[in-house]
C-alpha cells in the first residue's frame, strides 16, 4: 500500500500525509507544544517532509494562526491548546467509581439557528454524551469532569437512573461493536507498520479514534473491549515521538 492513499481499516479512515499534520502531530504530542526550528525540521525529516517543504508549511500554519512563531521556533497557537487537551484526554479520560446513576443534559434554550445548535452538539459530543433523542443527551457518570459553566444557558443538567436496564442503555446510544472492531483493525495495523511516515498515519488515526471512544463504565462493555489495548499502543507511540524529539 502507499502511504498517501486513503484506506479504512474497520471503517476508520487512514488519511493521507501532509507538511501540515506531520508538523501538527509532533507538536501537538510535545509537552510544552513548542520546537526549534532545527529540531523540528529533524523531527519531522523521517516523515518525508524536506526543508523547503517544512518552510512553506511553517509560512502557511503561522499565517494561518495554527502556529506561533518564538525567538529560536514555533508553538502552537491557542486555538489549538484546546485539541491537545482533548488528545490528552484521550488518552488519560479520567475515570472514577460508577455507582450507576448516569449524567442527563436536557437542552432548554430554544431560537437558535443551524450553526449554534451543530456547535452544541458538537461540544456535547466531544463532553461523551450521547443523545437518546432531540434534546436528550445522557451517560453513565463514571467521569471525573463537570460540564463547561457556559453551558448552563442553554441546557439543565441532571442525574438519573434510567428504569432501561443500564447495559442495553449503553448498546442503544453507542455503536459499541463498530467502535470496537474498528479499534481491532487499528491495532493491527500498527503492530505492523514499520516506516515512520505510516507509523504516524496509523496513529493519527488511533488518536481520531480514541476521541470518539465513549469510555464506559467496564459492566457496560461487550467482552474483550479493546479501548485500554488502544491507549497503551497509543501511549506507547508517544513515547517514541517524545524520544525523537529530545534526541540531540
Amino acid at each position: 500500500m502507499r502511504i498517501d492513499e486513503t484506506t479504512r481499516p474497520g471503517g476508520a479512515a487512514l488519511r493521507p500525509l501532509s507538511a501540515r499534520s506531520v508538523v501538527l502531530s509532533v507538536l501537538l504530542g510535545a509537552h510544552p507544544p513548542e520546537l526549534a526550528v532545527r529540531d523540528l525540521a529533524r523531527v519531522v525529516e523521517p516523515f518525508g517532509v524536506g526543508g523547503s517543504t517544512l518552510r512553506a508549511a511553517l509560512s502557511r500554519m503561522t499565517a494561518a494562526g495554527d502556529l506561533l512563531r518564538t525567538d529560536t521556533g514555533y508553538r502552537i497557537g491557542d486555538r489549538l491548546l484546546e485539541r491537545q487537551r482533548r488528545q490528552d484526554d484521550a488518552l488519560h479520560p479520567g475515570e472514577r467509581a460508577w455507582d450507576g446513576d448516569w449524567e442527563m443534559a436536557v437542552i432548554t434554550a430554544i431560537g437558535r439557528g443551524p450553526a449554534e445548535r451543530a456547535d452544541l452538539r458538537s461540544r456535547l459530543t466531544v463532553l461523551r454524551l450521547a443523545e437518546l433523542r432531540e434534546g436528550v443527551w445522557l451517560r453513565p457518570a463514571n467521569l471525573r469532569r463537570p460540564l463547561p459553566d457556559d453551558l448552563g444557558a442553554v441546557l439543565q443538567s441532571f442525574t438519573a437512573r434510567p428504569a432501561q436496564p443500564a447495559r442495553d442503555l449503553a448498546a442503544e446510544l453507542w455503536p459499541l461493536g463498530d467502535w470496537a472492531a474498528t479499534a481491532r483493525a487499528l491495532l493491527d495495523r500498527a503492530a505492523r507498520a514499520e516506516r515512520p511516515a505510516e507509523r504516524l498515519t496509523v496513529f493519527a488515526a488511533v488518536v481520531r479514534h480514541l476521541l470518539a471512544d465513549p469510555v464506559l463504565p467496564p459492566a457496560l462493555l461487550p467482552a474483550g473491549w479493546p479501548g485500554p489495548a488502544l491507549r497503551t499502543a497509543y501511549a506507547a507511540y508517544q513515547r517514541e515521538l517524545t524520544r525523537a524529539v529530545r534526541r540531540t
